[in-house]
């Protein structure tokens, strides 16, 4: 099949939801992207045991009401995508299922309109749609031996004999990617998301031994036609993973999930406070913008009045939008946007932040501990962040020269968005909170 020929039919898959699908079977790298994605994700609502969250949660109804949050809220800040996490495709007992051919396809009771139509109310609101996926080929999918779209082959040739458990809680079959149709397999299925009008895709449970699996979904991405978002998502991805996911993965989570899975999305330190200690590890795998440090969801959405809290206090929360900025990692909300707060609204939209992550440049680590300091540059400007770890308010000292910051500069408080003067030799952030932060600008 010629080039032309094989393209043509790449669009016909993509705009029909049950046609056939043929892989070149060679590996193409990642959709480029050229800053981190900002939106909102489903997972930090299903994971809280608050009464009326929970798994139970994700239906279309309150992905509707997610929609017209973000739109109304936080888009025109650059907050485009809605990402539905893990459940779309599964029944409310959770029960994983997919059509004949082994695609998933959204659980009916969940979502009676289908995804299409979820889809388009999504655009509709000028948003992009995330979906959710697990490396591996679902058992389910196996147990019915689906037939492959486009081939001869059905699901249990694909599979890796004697049947091996991958990826990380072992609940797919290891994918034999030396067989053609298992490309073919993947293909399928994103061509059937591309028809839906999926933009983002997360690729959850990834560990070194899934590379194959997220190289064949980022070239299936590639025959769609379609740009999508690739992440590779676990909690965290084996850091063995970096090297061999980096020409294919627009994303890495680099830490564990942030949420407790308690009443609250999230606390301090549950798991918040680990990323600091954790991201060090991984900034000479990622290569901003190309392959980003995924920090995982940020728990800024409420904590007054109704509904589901962070579980973070104002002082936290900001430190985290300071941080995931100063990392140019993508930037999405988890919790109930329904009740985002007017304060956190404030911190996720600062436009001056915001723009710190996406600039898209990766930060350096100047000290740890409790008084940690960080720096980046972006262009002429450097920008230094300060974060207090320990338990009582401290003085944070900076020595400029030794940062190879010298001269005068003029100094300004990116939070705050207010000028501070002139600064040189050092810089002092006088009374920093306990779990506090301060982001300064030096021009």
């Amino acid at each position: 099949m010629s080039r032309t020929t094989r393209r043509a039919a790449l669009a016909a898959a993509a705009a029909l939801p049950l046609a056939l699908v043929l892989s070149t079977g060679t590996a193409q790298a990642r959709t480029p992207y050229v800053k981190p994605f900002m939106g909102w994700s489903s997972w930090s609502v299903e994971s809280s045991s608050r009464d009326g969250y929970g798994t139970s949660w994700l239906n279309e109804g309150n992905i509707k009401n997610a929609a017209d949050s973000l739109s109304g809220k936080l888009s025109s800040a650059g907050y485009k995508y809605l990402n539905i996490d893990a459940g779309w495709n599964f029944t409310y007992d959770w029960t994983y299922h997919s059509d004949a051919h082994g695609i998933p396809d959204a659980d009916k009771e969940r979502f009676p309109s289908g995804m299409p139509a979820v889809a388009d109310y999504v655009h509709g609101k000028g948003l992009k749609l995330g979906l959710y996926g697990a490396a591996g080929l679902e058992k389910e999918v196996y147990d019915k031996d689906a037939p492959i779209l486009g081939t001869d082959c059905t699901a249990r040739d694909i599979a890796v004999e004697p049947l091996t458990p991958t990826n990380k809680w072992g609940g797919s079959w290891k994918i034999d990617y030396t067989n053609p149709c298992a490309q073919d397999y993947i293909d399928s299925i994103v061509a059937r998301l591309a028809s839906w009008g999926v933009d983002f895709l997360k690729i959850d449970g990834v560990t070194k031994d899934n590379v194959d699996d997220i190289r064949a979904w980022s070239t299936a991405i590639d025959h769609s036609g379609r740009k999508m978002w690739l992440s590779a998502s676990a909690w965290p991805v084996d850091i063995e993973a970096a090297d061999g996911l980096k020409p294919y993965a627009n994303g890495v989570r680099v830490d564990t999930d942030v949420e407790c899975y308690c009443e609250t999305t999230s606390s301090w330190t549950s798991s918040v406070d680990d990323r600091w200690s954790d991201l060090p590890q991984w900034l000479d795998k990622v290569d901003a913008p190309h392959f980003m440090a995924d920090l995982d969801s940020m728990p800024i959405n409420n904590n007054t009045g109704s509904g589901l809290q962070d579980g973070l206090d104002d002082t936290e929360r900001q430190s985290v939008m300071t941080f995931w900025s100063m990392a140019s990692a993508p930037l999405y909300v988890g919790g109930d946007i329904w009740f985002l707060d007017d304060k956190a609204k404030a911190i996720l939209t600062n436009p001056e932040v915001v723009a710190v992550d996406q600039a898209a440049v990766l930060p350096r680590q100047v000290r740890s501990g409790d008084t940690q300091v960080w720096t980046k540059k972006v262009g002429r400007d450097t920008y230094l962040a300060v974060y207090n770890m320990g338990s009582t308010p401290t003085d944070i000292r900076v020595d400029l020269d030794g940062l190879g910051v010298h001269g005068r500069k003029q100094a300004r408080d990116v939070v705050a968005r207010k000028n501070l003067g002139t600064v040189r030799h050092t810089w002092t952030a006088p009374s920093v909170p306990a779990h506090g932060s301060r982001l300064i600008k030096l021009s």
